[in-house]
């Protein structure tokens, strides 16, 4: 229910999930060569989204739904894990611990594929402990299947072997279980080695991250810190069931899950900035874990009813949390929002306009919304995203956008909020003529981005004529 509440966030989609609506339009055979040159490693995701959209139909609820249904799924597998380890109320625990987790939620309502990458995670997890307490090669084969599935959809899951290494370390189960589970997790590992490959050849996607934030570092430690803290309360209160083959310890899968990722992810950021909070959302799997079994261990401390404690702890949380869940489901809750761009230019747009956009990529408003840029004439695009196998098309020379410039009356410029430098040769030439030829009239600020209308110098009309109030079209709008 906590994915489906607010789940349009007021009509608006911020721009990866802008990436993932228009690749998911496309074709099979426009997917497969948009792959060859960008964006191979969500490939995956964007051929399940290409076939939900044929299923369901677009819009921003059927763009977020998979994602929802993943949460919701990885939830009951949390708290099945749960139970498995620390018995059944501890797991009645994790998977609500799970749910009101801030980032959980924040991505259970975004059409990217994090969410799916943690049900899979969670799914490993579960499958893991079944295979180290009971072996059999079915059960291994499923382990790594599921790591397989979430690395193709993001290989960064595969940092998740790191920690289930080390609980084997500490499970210490017979070798030959041992070996099993190499040979599966290097067989997942040897299955995704292609994709790593071919991603690596486009690493200027990741060019953009910058260095680990010290409010990003600060929000981790905090989280390792109270899971910490709860793997510390668990200890006196854990019940051991009757041994089974091997018994593994909640906190051994729960802390490594909980530490590893981020901090090896945090470590190789070192060398080049590669941290993302999403790229490690699973861990958070660990943080459920352990705070479920903290409260299993408080109830069996009170000797009281662990359903009664699990009220009085997941209550007060959820109403402490409600102003961040109430934050994330607000229009401008993420970086930017391709539909308030969209209804910026709709409001300011006149007859014979034309329109760039700097940088490039912010035309991916114009994909998403392309009724709101009807009669507008694109400056610099020479080809377009589908025939290109590009997400933003191909732009011509700066020579030839310059020239296509000085032919325009007016020009409506879509840019980030700020106007940040220009970064290429392209936009250096769009900014040069601006400043030469033409006049700034006025400037829309909406969703983390700018429409800025520019006249043409000597022309007659100057920068007169009212300004609409911004409406916001709905994705996939056509004329």
């Amino acid at each position: 229910m906590l994915g489906l509440w607010g789940i349009a966030r007021g009509n608006s989609m911020w721009r990866d999930e802008a990436a993932t609506w228009e690749a998911a339009h496309r074709s099979i055979p426009e997917t497969v060569r948009l792959l060859e040159r960008i964006d191979v490693v969500h490939g995956l995701y964007y051929l399940f989204m290409h076939g939900v959209f044929a299923l369901a139909g677009d819009s921003l609820v059927v763009l977020r739904l998979p994602s929802v249904l993943a949460m919701a799924g990885a939830a009951a597998l949390v708290s099945l894990l749960g139970s498995r380890l620390a018995g059944r109320h501890a797991g009645l625990a994790c998977g609500p611990a799970f749910a009101l987790i801030p980032a959980v939620q924040q991505y259970a309502q975004e059409g990217r594929p994090y969410a799916l990458v943690t049900a899979c995670t969670a799914l490993a997890c579960l499958l893991l402990v079944a295979a180290v307490e009971s072996p059999g090669t079915g059960r291994w084969a499923a382990y790594g299947g599921a790591v397989l599935v979430a690395a193709l959809l993001n290989w960064f899951s595969l940092l998740m072997l790191c920690a289930h290494a080390a609980t084997i370390v500490l499970a210490r189960p017979p070798r030959a279980t041992v070996v099993r589970w190499g040979v599966a997790s290097a067989s997942a590992v040897a299955c995704t080695l292609p994709l790593v490959v071919a991603s690596g050849a486009q690493s200027q996607q990741v060019a953009w991250i910058r260095p680990v934030s010290p409010g990003t570092l600060s929000g981790l430690l905090l989280t390792l810190a109270a899971g910490t803290l709860c793997a510390g309360a668990i200890r006196p209160g854990e019940r051991r069931r009757a041994p089974r083959g091997t018994r593994v310890p909640l906190t051994a899968v729960a802390l490594p899950l909980l530490v590893l990722p981020p901090l090896v992810l945090l470590a190789a950021s070192l060398i080049r900035p590669v941290y993302l909070t999403r790229y490690v959302l699973f861990h958070h799997i660990g943080l459920a874990l352990l705070i479920g079994g903290a409260c299993h261990a408080l109830a069996l401390r009170l000797r009281a009813s662990p359903h009664r404690t699990i009220a009085a702890v997941m209550a007060p949380a959820f109403v402490a949390l409600l102003p961040v869940q109430l934050s994330l489901r607000e229009a401008d809750s993420r970086v930017d929002d391709v539909m308030a761009t969209a209804g910026s230019v709709a409001a300011v747009r006149g007859t014979g306009d034309a329109v760039l956009y700097i940088p490039a990529a912010r035309r991916d408003t114009a994909l998403v919304s392309p009724a709101a840029f009807t009669g507008i004439r694109d400056l610099a695009l020479v080809r377009g995203p589908s025939e290109s196998g590009t997400l933003s098309g191909v732009e011509g020379s700066p020579q030839r956008i310059a020239a296509a410039m000085r032919t325009a009356p007016r020009i409506l410029v879509v840019s980030d909020a700020g106007a940040p430098p220009a970064a290429t040769d392209r936009d250096r030439a769009k900014q040069l003529v601006l400043r030469a030829h033409f006049i700034r009239c006025s400037a829309v600020l909406a969703g983390g981005r700018q429409v800025t209308v520019y006249h043409r110098r000597g022309d007659r009309g100057g920068c007169g004529g009212p300004v609409a109030a911004p409406s916001r079209p709905h994705a996939g709008q056509r004329p």
